[in-house]
């Protein structure tokens, strides 16, 4: 089922506040359903993408291009969060939210324009007061990422290295004990990922136009074909059984400003969502 559609390119959804969100990254808007329509939520000229929201509600969105998390005020004002600039050495991407406030930020490391070679880049810790630090390093192209419920572990996939990679949490939010979580099979690469109940996450893959759902150790459990990219994914409706998936044609910019043949699809699954985002 179509849930929405006309966006230019979907990207973060998150279930929240009984409704989905989502960035439209080359519309540069973030949007929220409301009575099955798409309801812009707000404008981020820097192109938006992952979303979260701090513990007094307000809501937190990657501006990738000027490197910055903004926060959206009450009055509908977007102030600057984070400056990332100095710790992120190109655009920033995803990001996942604690419920402390904490939120994990990755980056391009590299232009993916052909003129720079792929290379490791950093995941960057922004505190709820909005200072910055280097949480974990090496890492070729963090992208989407989940925290259990206990609050103990995070993954994050490693787009262009086609893999999940696990840290333990500590009590100050600072990431340790790197692991393999899982390597994905088949050429795919995780982009957006959501963890559900039992422990296993979806996997969008752009590269296999599919949404994979992996259990640690990279059996794959389930598969399902989208038929053209598939850029990010999250678990939510009121039982959270329902797994939204933002597909696309492209990830050209200027294509998907134009063509707009972006949109989220839903698919009813047996296992509900769990943990963060």
């Amino acid at each position: 089922m179509i849930v929405a559609e006309d966006l230019a390119f979907g990207e973060g959804p998150r279930w929240h506040d009984g409704s989905l969100w989502w960035s439209d990254m080359h519309g540069k808007t973030v949007c929220r359903l409301v009575d099955g329509e798409a309801a812009t939520v707000c404008h981020v000229p820097g192109r938006p993408s992952g979303l979260g929201w701090l513990p007094d509600g307000r809501m937190l969105v990657v501006s990738m291009t000027d490197r910055r998390v903004l926060r959206l005020e009450p009055d509908g004002r977007l102030a600057t969060h984070a400056d990332l600039s100095h710790l992120a050495p190109r655009r920033c991407n995803d990001m996942v939210v604690d419920r402390e406030g904490r939120a994990y930020v990755g980056n391009f490391g590299f232009e993916l324009d052909g003129v720079e070679k792929p290379r490791t880049t950093v995941l960057i810790l922004v505190e709820p007061d909005g200072s910055a630090r280097i949480a974990a390093d090496e890492l070729l192209f963090p992208n989407g990422a989940v925290i259990t419920p206990d609050g103990k572990t995070l993954v994050v996939g490693e787009t262009m290295a086609g893999r999940l990679t696990a840290f333990d949490v500590a009590a100050d939010g600072g990431l340790s004990n790197r692991r393999l979580w899982a390597e994905l099979p088949n050429g795919a690469w995780p982009d957006g990922i959501c963890l559900d109940a039992d422990g296993a996450i979806w996997v969008a893959s752009p590269t296999t136009a599919d949404c994979l759902r992996v259990r640690e150790g990279g059996e794959v459990l389930q598969r399902i074909e989208t038929g053209r990219g598939a850029y990010a994914c999250m678990l939510g409706g009121a039982d959270r059984r329902t797994l939204f998936i933002c597909t696309a044609d492209s990830h050209d910019p200027d294509r998907q400003a134009d063509e707009r043949n972006a949109r989220i699809e839903a698919f009813v699954v047996e296992t509900p969502g769990a943990g963060l985002p």
